[in-house]
Parts: C-alpha cells; structure tokens; sequence
C-alpha cells in the first residue's frame, strides 16, 4: 500500500473537511475514508464534453467555501493543484440538493454508491487503491456503460448515449428518473 504523502496543515484540513462532506450522511460514518478521499483528491478531473467545465467550477467553489469557513488563505487554497475526482463528486451532490431536495452530503454518498466505491474505507490495500483508480478513470474517461452504468449518473430508461451527455443533464436526466413516482 502507498502511504499518505506527509501533509500540509492546511491540505490535511481540507481533506478532513471533504471527507466529512462525503461520508457524515452515508451508511459507515463511524469509519474513516481518508486514504480514499486523498485517493479521489490526487486524481485529476479533467473533462471531454463540452460545458462540463462549470462542474470542475463547481468544485473548486469548494476552496472558497472552505477558506471562507475556516479563514484559511484563498492563496494557499489555490496552491492545491487543478480540481479533484472528490471536488467534483461533492459540486455535483450540492447540485443534486438544489434540483431534487435532500441533503447536499446524502447525495455525496449516493454517488459513491453509485460508483461502488462505498466500501472503500481505511485502510485502502493495494487491490482496493487499484480499483478505486481504476473507477475514478472509467468516469473520467467515460469509459462506462452507454446507460451510464459505471459512471455518477446510472440510468435504468434514458436512450441517449450518457457517455455523450454533459454531466448537468445527466444529472437532471437521473433526478428525473429517481422521481417518476411524483
């Protein structure tokens, strides 16, 4: 198993922090994901379809929140490195509660559901590291399924193509499909 990178105050604050946003709502909170959501942090988001720019956004707004919350620098915030997998996943949670109702940190959880990647807590060994990098880059890539199995937003009815589909109507396409009984 790779070690943790020895961290920088403010660095292991904001992961705390992110972890917190990520698990305090889910189905294990009494368990640590540290080395996952350092796993999801180290990762890049780097994205292929056009205007899911605004997610990465989205999940560098995170920064500000969090230097906001904890007066920490905004300059040191920015020294972090380009938007995380984790950054991501909890911007899209925040807009998730914002569309369809419900806490921005049960959605959090539900998408690491819906990546398989629940079971993930410490302490990562090497075969759970590989997966867990392996899921980060099947969604990056949009490698996943065409119903978007694999990927944030698995889909049970929509036709279209999900590897084709910016993340925000993917994400309204899943709230859509979650909600038919209303």
């Amino acid at each position: 198993m790779r070690k943790v990178e020895r961290l920088t105050p403010l660095k292991e604050s904001y992961l705390l922090w992110l972890e917190n946003e990520l698990i305090s709502e889910g189905d294990y909170p009494d368990r640590s994901y540290f080395e996952l959501v350092y796993l999801m942090f180290e990762t890049e988001f780097k994205w292929s379809v056009d205007m899911d720019d605004n997610r990465l956004a989205d999940g560098m707004e995170l920064r500000a929140e969090f230097a906001h919350l904890h007066n920490a620098s905004r300059t040191g915030m920015n020294r972090l490195g380009p938007c995380s997998f984790i950054e991501v996943l909890i911007g899209l949670s925040r807009r998730l509660a914002f569309v369809a109702g419900g806490t921005a940190r049960r959605w959090a959880w539900q998408l690491l559901v819906n990546l398989h990647l629940e079971k993930m807590w410490d302490h990562l060994s090497g075969s759970k590291r590989h997966a867990a990098l392996q899921i980060m880059n099947t969604v990056i890539q949009r490698d996943y399924a065409p119903n978007g199995e694999g990927g944030f937003f698995p889909m049970a009815w929509d036709e279209r193509d999900q590897r084709q589909v910016e993340l925000w109507y993917q994400l309204n396409a899943y709230v859509e499909e979650q909600h038919l009984e209303h």
